[in-house]
């Protein structure tokens, strides 16, 4: 991406839900303020490649859409009638839009638009309001980059030919959006808590720490919904591993090896009492919810009740029957039932992961369990190759040196 294209992108993430919710309020009108904010982007694009990006490019798109507001007004009505809207522009005292405060998950709300479909509006705004790349978007969803790539450049596509309106959510357009806002909030999170990319750190607290913030605020938006609760304690209880997961030598520590004492109690506590209250509404639990109740039992205690484990495991997969469900159960039928049985349960799904690191992982640990050690080597190798985080491959190339 050249620095034009990398400014644009980056005002588009940081400035279009506030240029417009200024606009808005300044005019007293969406529509003009929708219009006015996109004229100035295409004028952005336009000029900067040519002209260079300016010193504050939030400023310029905000003069520019005002002055494109200005205009819009001037010639939809009167002389003397637009004089006096367009004098609105000197006496407004910005404040919040709608019902979300944060600009941030504002623009995430309104970037999962239901129109798309899910993959697609999730990978969308992980792109322009995550601030992932297009490679990191892609190892999250197990595609190729080239895939993700494509499959951005068609939702934009279909957000012009469909003339989807830019809309800021009300409060009653939250609950039908929240599940992509909890899925892009989700891969935010696991980038930042496994980082995919070899030259960044193995664990990057600035997305995990963004995402967690992002999810309290969720949760106090919808405070009734199961899974924006169960997104907080999930996140919550992974990051209260955090300190112990990586060594001072920068290799990654196994969750059965970890210093449980270097655990954040805080955290822990305040994840188990988010699952123990999703448990006593008497809801059925949605996936998240599931996800953080199999942390909590792996947070509770000095070793996980792996068959409390693997029984969440068997609930999860009548909501969300993936091989990456299937690889987590197997590995804990492993812990259960001992290496035979969870390689039994994983050799199937091999076609459909042939490119996810952790599985060869989860396999070279039960092969090297199991006694077969060439064939955890080999395994060993996979995982290495396709691995990215640099904590994960200096711990996977340690245990295949000590076969």
């Amino acid at each position: 991406m050249s620095p034009v294209e990398d400014a644009l992108a980056r005002a588009l993430r940081e400035e279009w839900s506030r240029v417009v919710a200024t606009l808005a309020k300044r005019f007293g009108t969406l529509d003009i303020a929708e219009d006015a904010a996109a004229e100035a982007f295409a004028t952005a694009a336009e000029r900067w490649p040519a002209d260079g990006v300016p010193p504050n490019p939030g400023a310029w798109l905000s003069t520019t859409a005002t002055r494109k507001a200005i205009d819009r007004i001037r010639r939809e009505s009167g002389r003397d009638a637009k004089h006096r809207e367009a004098q609105l522009v000197y006496d407004y005292d910005p404040e919040p839009l709608g019902a979300i405060d944060d600009d941030r998950l504002r623009l995430i709300f309104t970037c999962c638009h239901p129109a798309l479909a899910m993959e697609a509006r999730v990978a969308l705004t992980l792109r322009m309001v995550g601030g992932l790349t297009v490679a990191e978007i892609a190892r999250a969803f197990l595609v190729h980059e080239t895939t993700m790539g494509a499959r951005i450049t068609r939702a934009k596509g279909k957000i012009a030919a469909a003339g989807i309106p830019y809309r800021l959510p009300s409060a009653d357009d939250l609950p039908g959006r929240v599940s992509g806002v909890l899925a892009v909030l989700f891969l935010i999170f696991n980038e930042g808590y496994l980082a995919s990319a070899p030259d960044t750190a193995p664990v990057r607290e600035e997305l995990t720490g963004e995402a967690i913030r992002l999810a309290r605020l969720v949760h106090s938006l919808l405070p009734d919904d199961g899974e924006a609760a169960g997104m907080l304690a999930l996140m919550l209880l992974i990051d209260a591993r955090r300190s112990a997961r990586v060594s001072s030598g920068g290799e990654l520590v196994p969750l059965g090896e970890q210093d449980r004492g270097a655990w954040d109690a805080a955290l822990i506590a305040e994840g188990h009492a988010l699952v123990r209250e999703r448990l006593a509404s008497g809801v059925a639990p949605g996936r998240y919810q599931l996800l953080a109740a199999i942390n909590a039992v792996h947070t509770d205690g000095d070793r996980p009740d792996w068959g409390q484990v693997v029984a969440l495991y068997d609930h999860l997969l009548r909501l969300d029957p993936s091989p990456v469900v299937r690889l987590n159960r197997a590995i804990a039928v492993g812990e259960l039932d001992g290496p035979e049985a969870g390689l039994a349960l994983l050799d199937p799904l091999e076609p459909q992961l042939v490119e996810y690191h952790a599985y060869y992982a989860a396999r070279a640990d039960l092969l090297r369990r199991f006694g077969r050690a060439a064939g955890a080597a080999a395994a060993y190798d996979a995982a290495i190759a396709l691995a990215g985080n640099t904590a994960e491959v200096a711990f996977l190339a340690r245990r295949r040196d000590a076969l």
